[in-house]
């Protein structure tokens, strides 16, 4: 008789909880039998309150536009408009490789090309993970970057793992931070071992050290990040040094920085276009394009430059 009046305690309890989370989503009322010596059963409530998982990510759809598991980049008739704005939820990410992220070559001019992405240095076998929650857009073999996963973040961002040894993940597999995708390699285009980092914006390259600290910190520099034309543009760097970084974290300060800050530079003995480029944090191809003169052109004592900077 007892064990039949405890039944009809408990159900009546649940009953009890499911009204209360009708009337209130944000706890749940239980009353359950509790045994008293003194006073027989007792039925004390418990509220239990309710923690509702909020993930606008979840919501976004990321796959709505240009959305191609076959090409490396979909966007090539897109054009965005500048400054570009990029939110992150996350203020770091997951470094790339398992080791101390030492970069061999930045994003920028190199040897007469645009290297649109930054080299990190790593031994072929190496896990390589995703900095970010994402899609997988692309996984498969690309001319140049050889064996190469595309992850399109929730933000639009899309990170660039290329040069791998092993592809690890499908098109259309969900991954999130941290993730093993791949083993890094020597594929491709590549003279020696390395992951080659890219990070892009609906088409726009962006300088990955503009978005990202490559220290032991792995910290997102802004949670709100402006991007202006210089960031997208690989002939204002050098691949050989990173340039002088201002950070625009609103709109306001990106649009005040379209107006270029020029300087008359005076050509000195034993000047060259390599090592006016390098002391002024420019590259060779913008000094050479705002000047109307060629990367072979000979230099004269006295000759004034107009850098962009």
């Amino acid at each position: 008789m007892k064990h039949l009046f405890f039944c009809i305690t408990l159900i009546l309890g649940v009953i009890t909880a499911k009204a209360q989370e009708k009337t209130n989503p944000q706890t749940i009322k239980l009353s359950l039998p509790v045994a008293d010596f003194s006073k027989g059963l007792a039925t004390p409530n418990i509220e239990i309150p309710i923690v509702e998982e909020s993930n606008s990510e979840a919501n976004i759809d990321i796959k709505a536009e240009y959305w191609d598991t076959t090409v490396y980049n979909p966007y090539k008739d897109k054009v965005e408009e500048f400054p570009i704005q990029l939110t992150f939820n996350d203020s770091t990410y997951a470094s790339p490789i398992q080791r101390k992220k030492v970069i061999t070559s930045r994003y920028g001019w190199r040897r007469g090309r645009p290297h649109k992405g930054i080299d990190i240095d790593l031994i072929t076998g190496d896990t390589v993970v995703s900095v970010l929650d994402g899609i997988v857009r692309f996984a498969r073999y690309s001319r140049g970057h050889g064996k190469t996963v595309v992850v399109r973040h929730f933000n639009g961002l899309e990170t660039t793992y290329a040069h791998l040894s092993h592809i690890a993940v499908k098109a259309n597999d969900t991954v999130f931070k941290g993730e093993y995708i791949g083993k890094g390699g020597n594929t491709g285009r590549s003279t020696g071992s390395h992951l080659h980092f890219v990070a892009n914006y609906k088409g726009e390259y962006i300088h990955p050290e503009y978005l990202f600290k490559f220290d032991d910190t792995n910290a997102i520099r802004s949670q709100d990040i402006w991007v202006t034309r210089k960031w997208t543009r690989p002939f204002y760097h050098s691949s050989r040094g990173l340039a002088k970084l201002t950070l625009f974290t609103t709109k306001e300060e990106a649009l005040a920085s379209l107006e270029k800050e020029r300087k008359v530079y005076v050509v000195r003995p034993g000047d060259t276009l390599s090592r006016i480029s390098k002391r002024n944090h420019t590259s060779i191809a913008a000094i050479c394009r705002t000047n109307k003169i060629r990367s072979t052109s000979t230099l004269k004592i006295g000759q004034k430059l107009i850098l962009e900077l």
